[in-house]
C-alpha cells in the first residue's frame, strides 16, 4: 500500500467457536475439516423440527467476567467479551489513549436467549416476574457496551446489525476508523448465540436449515450437490486493529493487514441473492479495488458458502465472474463450524489470516459430489498449499447486505 493513507495492522486475534476456543485448536479443526454439528445441549432439540446445531463447548464465562457480572450478561455478550479479551491479550500492552480506542461489534439479533426466556416467564408468571435485567441483556449493542466498559475505552463504541454480514462489516468499519484518523486502536468482531427454540423453528420453517436429523455431522456441506441448508452455529471472534506505525513503534507482533473493504447491497430480495450474484461481484471488486490490487493478487477466497442451494450457486458464479475461468482456491469453513450468523464474517476473517500464515487452504467438510452449477475451484479432500498473497473473505446477509475483506499476512 502507498503512504497516502493510514495502514491498518492486525495485532491480536481471539475467538470462541464450535471448532475451538483458541487459535491452535480452531485451526486444527478446520484444516482437518472435522464437522462440529451434533445434538443440541443448550436447549431440548428433540421437540424441534431440527435437533442439532454447532455449539461452543467448554466455555466458562466466569473466568473472564467473574460470577456476578457473568450472570448479568446474555450468553452472546459472554462469548463476545471473552473473544475480545483474548484478542486484546494477544496484542500485548497497547499503551493507547482510551479516548483513541474504539469498539465495533457485529451481531444479528443480540440477546435472544434472554428475550425468549423472559417472554416465557411473562406468559406463565406475569409482568411482576420479568427480570429488570432483560433490556440490558437483550439489546443488540450490549456486547459493544460491555467491552468498552470493561476496558475503559471512551472512543467510538458501535454495533452493526447486518445479519450474516455483520461481523465482517464490523471489521471493515473499524479499519475505516483507523484509516480516517478517528481511532488508533479498535477491537472489532462479531458475535452470535441464537440457538433458541423460536430461532431454530423459524429458520426451519423458512427452509433455510438442513434437515439431516439422522446424520448431523454430514448436514453442512457447502457447494456440494447434496446441500440442503445450513446448520445453526454460535460463537464470536475479534481482531485488534491498530494504526500500522504505532504498532511498529511499540514493537507489536503484526499478524496481518486489512488491505481492502467492499460493502454494498443487492437491493433485490430480503433473503435471496441477486441474480447471477451481481451484488457479490460488485462487492468483491470494490474490496480488491480498495486494496489497490488486481484480482490476480488474490490467492485464496474464504467464501460465505452457507450450504444452501441458492447462496452457494450465486456465490460461485460471482467468484467466477470476478476472477475468470480459473478462480483462486475457494473454501467455506461452515461445513465445520455451521453458520454463526452475525459472527460468521469475523470468524472467517480469522480463518483467512490463519490460512495465509500456514500457507494452507482448509478443505470443505462433507464435500463429496460436485455440483455442475458450481464453477469455482472448491478445495476438497485435503488442504491446498498456497504461496504468499492476499485472501478475500466474503460475507453475505439477509437484506442483501454484502461484505468482502482483503487480508494479507504480515
Amino acid at each position: 500500500m502507498t503512504g497516502d493513507r493510514r495502514r491498518v495492522a492486525i495485532t491480536g486475534m481471539g475467538l470462541k467457536t464450535p471448532a475451538g476456543n483458541d487459535l491452535d485448536s480452531f485451526w486444527s479443526t478446520i484444516v482437518s475439516a472435522t464437522p462440529m454439528a451434533g445434538p443440541m445441549t443448550l436447549i431440548d432439540g428433540t421437540v424441534l423440527p431440527v435437533g442439532f446445531a454447532c455449539e461452543v463447548h467448554d466455555f466458562d464465562a466466569t473466568a473472564y467476567l467473574g460470577v456476578k457480572e457473568a450472570r448479568r450478561q446474555d450468553r452472546v455478550a459472554q462469548l463476545g467479551f471473552a473473544a475480545a479479551a483474548d484478542a486484546a491479550s494477544a496484542a500485548g500492552e497497547l499503551g493507547a489513549d482510551p479516548a483513541r480506542c474504539a469498539v465495533v461489534v457485529g451481531t444479528g439479533v443480540g440477546g435472544l436467549t434472554t428475550l425468549e426466556a423472559q417472554v416465557t416467564i411473562y406468559a406463565e408468571k406475569g409482568a411482576d416476574r420479568v427480570s429488570p435485567f432483560l433490556v440490558p441483556m437483550m439489546m443488540t449493542n450490549a456486547t459493544a457496551g460491555l467491552v468498552s466498559i470493561q476496558f475503559g475505552w471512551t472512543g467510538p463504541s458501535l454495533c452493526i446489525t447486518t445479519a450474516c454480514a455483520a461481523g465482517a462489516n464490523a471489521i471493515g468499519e473499524a479499519g475505516r476508523l483507523i484509516r480516517e484518523g478517528s481511532a488508533d486502536v479498535v477491537l472489532a468482531g462479531g458475535v452470535e448465540s441464537s440457538i433458541t427454540p423460536t430461532a431454530i423453528s423459524a429458520f426451519a420453517r423458512m427452509g433455510a436449515l438442513s434437515g439431516r436429523n439422522d446424520d448431523p455431522s454430514a448436514a453442512s456441506r457447502p457447494f456440494d450437490a447434496g446441500r440442503d441448508g445450513f446448520v445453526m452455529g454460535e460463537g464470536a471472534a475479534f481482531l485488534v486493529l491498530e494504526e500500522w506505525d504505532r504498532a511498529v513503534a511499540r514493537g507489536a507482533t503484526i499478524v496481518g493487514e486489512l488491505l481492502g473493504y467492499g460493502r454494498n447491497c443487492d437491493a433485490f430480495h430480503i433473503t435471496a441473492p441477486s441474480p447471477g450474484g451481481a451484488g457479490a461481484v460488485a462487492c468483491m471488486t470494490a474490496a480488491i479495488d480498495d486494496a489497490r490490487l488486481t484480482p490476480s493478487a488474490v490467492n485464496h477466497v474464504n467464501a460465505h458458502g452457507t450450504s444452501t442451494p441458492l447462496n452457494d450457486a450465486a456465490e460461485s458464479e460471482a467468484i467466477t465472474k470476478v476472477f475468470g475461468g480459473s478462480t483462486p482456491p475457494v473454501t467455506s469453513i461452515k461445513g465445520v463450524t455451521g453458520h454463526l450468523i452475525g459472527a460468521a464474517g469475523a470468524v472467517e476473517a480469522v480463518a483467512s489470516l490463519l490460512s495465509l500464515r500456514h500457507g494452507l487452504v482448509p478443505p470443505v467438510a462433507n464435500y463429496e459430489t460436485p455440483d455442475p452449477e458450481i464453477s469455482a475451484d472448491i478445495v476438497n479432500g485435503s488442504p491446498r498449499s498456497i504461496g504468499d498473497g492476499v485472501a478475500l473473505s466474503n460475507s453475505f446477509g439477509f437484506g442483501g447486505h454484502n461484505v468482502a475483506l482483503c487480508l494479507e499476512a504480515a
